[in-house]
């Protein structure tokens, strides 16, 4: 046996998507990290080995504009780019090249810790270092940090350094719940398996083995969906352990999650009920999905109230929108859905006290053990916000360990700082606007070679009948004169339109009613109807215009997306679904379902001008759609005359660094593996081509470029700080959009 002591800044431990991304956060603010994880891979429940999809903010697309960004937002983005029909072997990699890409990171992976040593009384701990053992090498390793991360979902190094800690469900009154119990209990939500099927082209037999389960002879036929066609995500209700120790009982979870697939395989296959028989059963999970297990406690427990209310937290450092979602303690077995769901109207915020521990003072948290209750933990579970979650925790971590302080000291003395440092690396953070003092573009006048001024889509591509009310969503910035719609009317008739507010910046659904229009129309097809809505808020923000229904008319959709720009359908959902669980009453994110018009949306024109896409958005201090669309547009970019950013000072400047971020439509729900296919392998919004150029001599000098670019967010670190007054992006090609944008730009010295 060999014995080591590896010392760094950080130590991570847990490399599924929250280490992953707490690493890199931390590494890349000037950390050294040791990143260690247990398995032969990264990426935790997502990897190759367990193969649950990552699933965050968007709810599979039915929050907009919600996609993360960050580190979670690059691995997102660079999936899609090259790994379309989501293989989870290259998914790993991906994942492992992140990691790899940042040199203060140093990886041990087939890692497992299980010693921690800490010092102190129960109430203020402090670790000094945890050990763990490499299988397969025959190495015992002693990791020596200031600061420690429990990312292992399970909680071991916070439980062994005595963080206080939960399992199970609160009271109701703990918290005023209503989806928690009367009286606490020890009660999780389950493990699951996954499983891959293939058609080979032949037929092919399949003999269970003598351990599978008789499903006939349990409640799943008759509760549960089975179809013989589904990918693996279709199952994600093959769940137990809920009423078990998920950790102690966790070969016993996984040899009756096994027994049940086999036992599900042999009803598909030989049943006679369905179509498989050129289906052979590819692949089946050996690891089980763990859902919950230890919480720590935080200074802060975030709780239902505060996710259904989108609680404004003045320290908020990351946000999610994944429903409620809790299931049976029984799994598969259950006699009732096997989820239950309640949305939030829009993306929620995470503060960052419930990122670090109440009693232990140099450990943060991040994944699905954070200081959440049992119900709150049904949407923070997640694996896309546990990784946001990550890089915010990885970021505080990396400040604390620059300045020597604890979590709880950032937080009290420099949580402005910890805000301003996330927004600068593209975290996933909302409604912070950035004040950062050393970015030279904050004073700057922002000009460009165009701007969309003239909203609408006027080309139709198609028409959508008006059977159910419809919606249209849009920017009022600084006013609505009113608007136009392309409609068919298949008799004289009226139309009826509704103008709402949406309440918070974050949401897309009426709220208050503003004002409404009906207006007469006479039977003919392609015709412009003018509604004239007025209004002008108090600061810029959306409209959502609710078209009402009218079977005599239909309006057109158009044959491209807009920025800013969405449409949606009522459908109100049924309370109970076997496919997805039971609902929650009145959620108005699901009955304003905007699937059928995806980069389709309803044709219309504004009568009034906007300035919703000046070059100034692109340095107001936003990076994402937040009640407005916060980037600059330009007008049609055309490939005689580039389209360019400008940023100009009254005096000369000494840049050394170049931030630019480009719209990769956060309303665009990529996912990694297996859920849904995304067409596309770059997003069109991004721009593809173009160059930074600073004035200098008296001619623009280009100081530096990126072509093929397929990203988001790029940082310019120039050979040679350049001192000039005047900067720009020239945009030369786009992915496949119509117009150049850039979300934003900073300068540095």
């Amino acid at each position: 046996m060999r014995n080591e002591i590896v010392t760094s800044d950080i130590t991570v431990v847990g490399g599924g998507l929250a280490g992953v991304c707490a690493a890199v956060a931390a590494a890349r603010l000037g950390q050294t990290v040791s990143l260690v994880q247990n398995r032969p891979v990264l990426g935790g429940n997502a990897s190759s080995e367990i193969r649950v999809w990552v699933c965050g903010a968007t709810s599979h697309g039915v929050h907009r504009n919600a996609r993360e960004t960050g580190i979670m937002g690059e691995l997102f983005v660079e999936n899609q780019y090259r790994n379309i029909d989501g293989n989870p072997y290259i998914w790993d990699l991906i994942v492992l090249e992140k990691v790899k890409a940042e040199p203060n990171i140093t990886l041990f992976l087939n890692t497992d810790v299980h010693e921690v040593e800490a010092s102190g009384d129960d109430d203020n701990r402090t670790i000094q270092a945890v050990t763990g053992w490499m299988m397969g090498s025959e190495r015992r390793i002693r990791f020596e940090s200031r600061v420690f991360l429990d990312c292992t979902g399970d909680g071991l190094v916070g439980f062994l350094a005595g963080a206080n800690f939960r399992i199970g469900r609160e009271a109701q009154d703990e918290f005023n719940e209503e989806w928690a119990p009367l009286v606490p209990d020890d009660i999780t939500l389950g493990s699951t398996l996954l499983f891959y099927t293939k058609d080979v082209g032949r037929p092919v037999k399949y003999i269970a083995p003598s351990f599978a389960k008789d499903i006939i002879q349990t409640s799943i036929p008759m509760k549960r969906v089975i179809r013989s066609g589904d990918n693996g995500c279709a199952y994600w209700w093959i769940e137990w352990g809920g009423e078990h120790d998920t950790v102690h009982d966790n070969e016993r979870i996984r040899d009756e999650l096994s027994s049940v697939i086999y036992g599900i395989w042999d009803y598909i296959k030989n049943s006679g009920k369905f179509d498989s028989a050129n289906l052979t059963l590819e692949w089946i999970g050996s690891i089980p999905g763990k859902r919950e297990y230890r919480r720590f406690v935080g200074d802060y427990v975030l709780n239902q109230n505060d996710v259904i209310a989108q609680e404004l937290f003045e320290d908020r450092v990351a946000f999610g929108g994944w429903s409620i979602d809790l299931h049976p303690p029984q799994g598969m077995y259950a006699t009732v859905s096997g989820s239950k769901h309640m949305h939030m109207d829009g993306s929620y915020h995470i503060p960052f006290r419930s990122l670090y521990s109440s009693n232990v003072s140099n450990m943060l948290m991040a994944g699905r053990n954070i200081s959440a209750s049992h119900v709150a933990f049904g949407t923070t579970r997640v694996m896309a916000t546990c990784a946001v979650i990550g890089e915010a925790a990885g970021t505080g971590a990396a400040l604390c360990a620059a300045k020597d302080i604890s979590p709880r000291e950032l937080h009290g003395e420099h949580l402005s700082e910890l805000q301003q440092t996330l927004l600068r690396q593209d975290a996933s953070i909302l409604g912070v606007a950035n004040t950062d003092a050393t970015d030279l573009v904050l004073n700057a006048e922002m000009t460009a070679s165009s701007t969309l001024t003239q909203l609408g889509l006027e080309s139709s591509a198609g028409v959508y009948p008006l059977k159910t009310n419809l919606a249209l969503l849009l920017p009022v910035d600084p006013f609505l004169d009113g608007l136009e719609l392309l409609l068919d009317a298949g008799e004289d008739t009226e139309l009826s339109v509704e103008l709402w507010h949406t309440e918070k910046p974050q949401n897309y659904v009426p709220h208050t009613l503003v004002t409404s229009v009906v207006v007469p129309v006479t039977a003919g097809k392609h015709q412009w109807v003018t509604a004239a809505l007025k209004w002008e808020p108090e600061q810029a923000q959306n409209a959502f215009i609710v078209i009402k229904s009218n079977p005599a008319l239909s309006v057109h959709v158009s044959d491209r997306p807009q920025s800013g720009v969405l449409s949606f359908k009522y459908n109100p959902a049924p309370t109970d679904n076997r496919d997805y669980g039971d609902m929650h009453h009145h959620q108005p994110v699901i009955d304003w379902s905007a699937y059928d018009f995806v980069r389709k949306p309803i044709c219309f024109r504004l009568l009034s001008p906007t300035s919703a896409y000046g070059a100034d958005k692109a340095a107001d201090g936003y990076k994402r759609p937040y009640g407005s669309p916060h980037l600059w547009s330009s007008g049609a970019v055309g490939a005689s005359a580039p389209a360019w950013l400008e940023a100009s000072w009254s005096e000369l400047q000494r840049i050394k660094s170049v931030h630019v971020t480009f719209n990769d439509d956060v309303n665009e729900d990529l996912i990694n593996l297996h859920h849904h296919r995304t067409e596309f392998e770059v997003i069109p919004e991004l721009v593809k081509d173009y160059k930074l150029q600073a004035w200098v001599g008296q001619e623009w000098t280009t100081v530096a470029e990126g072509l093929g670019n397929h990203t988001r967010h790029h940082v310019h670190v120039l050979d040679e700080a350049i001192t000039t007054s005047r900067l720009r992006v020239v945009v030369e090609a786009t992915n496949g959009s119509a117009h150049a944008e850039i979300v934003e730009l900073r300068c540095y010295q």
